[in-house]
């Protein structure tokens, strides 16, 4: 990305920053962790069900970015939801030029298998991916996706992980373009895809 931030990026982190504050009072088993900075993007490599997924593949294509984790009870089903919506409305030719991916920020629980099992719950057009600890981190540095484990007492799975829940949007050149908060619309998901794929 070039230095100078583009105007999309911009309102974008505006309204994230926004939401946050806005829902600062709502409590969530998962706390939903605010992102104030606009961070670099780029190209990874992680591991799904079919092998190594590697964006630099992707060129061509809008990628839609999401960093959650499987056992997550609110946060991740309602921006997956949101998500879903939004693909729905897209015809076949649309989405052959749009990929999905949900990186999982809980690598020792969640595998590929699993991962590949709770997307398929929302839509054909997601991919789940993980890797290790380390190559995770590095890719959620790259988008500013923060995320920790806290325990949970008197839970069924005794952790959970607090996580920012943005829903970042690839441009088809492999730029970052857009970063959405929490519980976007899913008219605004559709209308800025559309956007990126009318130009590809």
């Amino acid at each position: 990305m070039s230095e100078r931030l583009p105007m999309s990026l911009f309102f974008c982190l505006f309204f994230l920053s926004l939401s946050a504050f806005a829902g600062a009072e709502a409590p969530r088993q998962d706390e939903v962790l605010e992102q104030v900075e606009a961070p670099p993007g780029g190209d990874f490599v992680l591991d799904s069900v079919n092998g190594p997924l590697d964006t630099r593949q992707l060129r061509g294509k809008s990628i839609f970015l999401y960093f959650g984790y499987t056992r997550c009870p609110d946060v991740c089903p309602t921006s997956l939801s949101f998500l879903t919506q939004a693909l729905s409305e897209l015809s076949d030719e649309e989405l052959q030029k749009t990929v999905s991916i949900f990186v999982s920020v809980d690598p020792q629980h969640d595998t590929v298998e699993s991962l590949a099992d709770y997307v398929e719950y929302f839509h054909p057009n997601l991919i789940g991916v993980t890797g290790t600890e380390e190559a995770v981190a590095k890719v959620a540095k790259q988008y500013g996706a923060q995320y920790y484990e806290v325990e949970l007492e008197g839970s069924a799975f005794g952790y959970a992980v607090n996580h920012s829940a943005a829903t970042y949007l690839i441009a088809p050149d492999g730029e970052l373009r857009f970063i959405f908060p929490h519980e976007t619309p899913p008219e605004v998901l559709l209308q800025a895809v559309r956007h990126l794929n009318a130009g590809n």
